[in-house]
């Protein structure tokens, strides 16, 4: 039975990995960042998709050119210079804030001076920021803080909201007046401008059932509780949902009653964002994972993708998603935008992945042969042999009766040797043995291992196209960027021969088998 059930195990994580690729076929993913420190947040222009922002544990950077290049903008003094948020002024996108490691920044020219609006105290960094007509609320480690004067002076929250971690804050515009933030443990809404709060959602409460009938679980085991790790609005529907270390949960009354969204197709339940687009799709961030909810199912939109845990999701006007990861900013461009590219010279990806696969030889039949080879030894049987050899002396005497002489002889003596041999079979072999168990991890390993190498290849497949398509648009009199392209297009076929064990460079002409 548990051989069975490994089986089923490793063909279905094969099924979902290629019908996952197979719905992600018409999404490439790029690294527009050029930065390999953790990125920790976006900011795109709407007005101006160009021109873009991201917080890093370096502070803060800018483009105007959709990527292409980069400076920066905002460098902190001391150790931690992280930026966990970047914020629009809601009446001027030429003013920008910034909360981080250090506190609060405000620029009022597009970046290009910054001013500090609050000091955040040691092991105290900003994590949660909301900027609105009425106010700026400031969500960090100590609580949650509030300034009606532009940052001037700040007011602390009381009770809970006050001194427990803030992990976001969001609002309607649709509903100017109503805020909700959230901690680990609970959801607080606030009807008027954040005059008051009481709390809409509780970790461990049941979902089906409306939060005010669940106030017995407050004395629940801290085991039983659960971690939210993110809230966002559906500002058209005017629903809310909680990302949660146990799946999404939706409510569309304000916190009245809330009801649990399907985990099927996610790698792990534990969703650590969420993305609600304006037309109310739902996008999904799983460590390094990234997934869409359609029908009733999650598909992952990430295969190829290596960027390490994602942190923060958006989307552009033209409907292009970015990902906030470890080892960048990344934005998906659809596969038509390579239609430049003359594809009868490039190997199919199919033939690359298959090759990938075989060259590091984590193809599954290698995990069959495994099991086919463990049971036919289960078959043979155990084979001992015993030898046992009795020697006499050449000549020795046989008495016989101690009263007559003559019953005395002298014989001959005799070597004699006695062997056996045993075939014995324990029939539990036949089901179950250590073989089989041996195999069992070492499949996991291989199943684990083939799919990062298909990720790895998949990406830099992908991204060769990129830089080969770059090159084709640039003008010849731009020769250092021509240069520049050609280098980085020799080194992704580089890795691709590396992955492949040459077969990529082969068959670059050829086209594929």
């Amino acid at each position: 039975m548990r051989k069975i059930t490994v089986i089923l195990t490793i063909i279905l994580t094969l099924t979902l990995y290629l019908e996952a690729y197979s719905f992600a076929e018409g999404i490439l993913w790029q690294n527009i960042s050029h930065e390999e420190n953790s990125l920790k947040t976006v900011l795109i222009n709407p007005d101006n998709p160009s021109l873009i922002y991201f917080g890093s544990n370096n502070g803060v950077f800018k483009s105007e050119d959709t990527g292409e290049s980069w400076r920066n903008v905002l460098s902190l003094n001391g150790q931690d210079k992280t930026i966990n948020h970047i914020l629009f002024d809601p009446a001027d996108k030429n003013c920008l804030y910034a909360a981080g490691s250090d506190g609060l920044f405000y620029s009022p020219d597009a970046g290009k001076n910054w001013n500090r609006l609050f000091k955040a105290e040691a092991d105290s960094e900003c994590t949660a920021l909301s900027v609105l007509p009425y106010g700026i609320y400031l969500g960090g480690q100590n609580g949650l803080l509030v300034s009606k004067n532009q940052g001037l002076s700040w007011q602390k929250e009381k009770d809970e909201l006050g001194r427990s971690p803030i992990l976001t804050i969001t609002h309607n515009p649709k509903e100017p007046n109503h805020l909700y933030t959230a901690t680990a443990k609970k959801i607080f809404l606030s009807p008027d401008q954040g005059e008051t709060w009481k709390d809409i959602f509780k970790a461990g409460i049941p979902m089906d059932t409306p939060t005010e009938e669940s106030e017995e679980t407050e004395t629940a085991e801290p085991e039983e509780y659960f971690q939210i790790r993110y809230i966002a609005i559906d500002r058209d529907l005017n629903y809310l949902y909680a990302a949660t270390s146990r799946g999404l949960y939706l409510t569309k009354n304000k916190g009245q009653s809330w009801q649990a969204i399907s985990v099927s197709g996610l790698s792990s339940p534990d969703i650590t964002f969420i993305l609600i687009s304006p037309a109310s799709t739902i996008y999904a961030a799983v460590q390094s994972k990234i997934f869409e909810y359609k029908d009733g199912y999650w598909q992952e939109l990430s295969i190829g993708l290596s960027a390490g845990g994602i942190h923060y999701l958006t989307q552009d006007n033209s409907g292009s998603l970015y990902a906030v990861s470890d080892k960048g900013l990344f934005k998906t461009v659809p596969r038509d935008d390579l239609s430049a590219i003359d594809f009868t010279t490039e190997p199919d990806i199919r033939q690359v992945q298959k090759a990938a696969i075989e060259y590091a030889e984590v193809n599954p039949e290698k995990i069959a042969r495994w099991r086919k080879q463990a049971a036919k030894k289960a078959l043979l049987p155990q084979m001992s042999i015993g030898i046992d050899r009795n020697t006499a002396d050449l000549w020795h005497w046989e008495g016989g009766s101690t009263t007559k002489t003559d019953d005395d002889i002298l014989r001959r003596g005799r070597d004699t040797v006695d062997w056996d041999m045993t075939l014995s079979w324990d029939l539990g072999d036949l089901i179950w043995n250590n073989d089989q168990t041996s195999i069992d991890t070492r499949s996991k390993l291989m199943v684990q291992l083939r799919g990062d190498i298909l990720d790895e290849t998949t990406r830099t497949y992908f991204e060769r196209l990129r830089v080969k398509k770059e090159l084709n648009k640039l003008k010849p009199e731009n020769q250092e960027k021509i240069e520049e392209k050609k280098l980085r297009l020799e080194e992704l076929t580089a890795n691709l021969d590396a992955l492949t064990g040459g077969y990529f460079s082969r068959n670059l002409s050829k086209g594929g088998d």
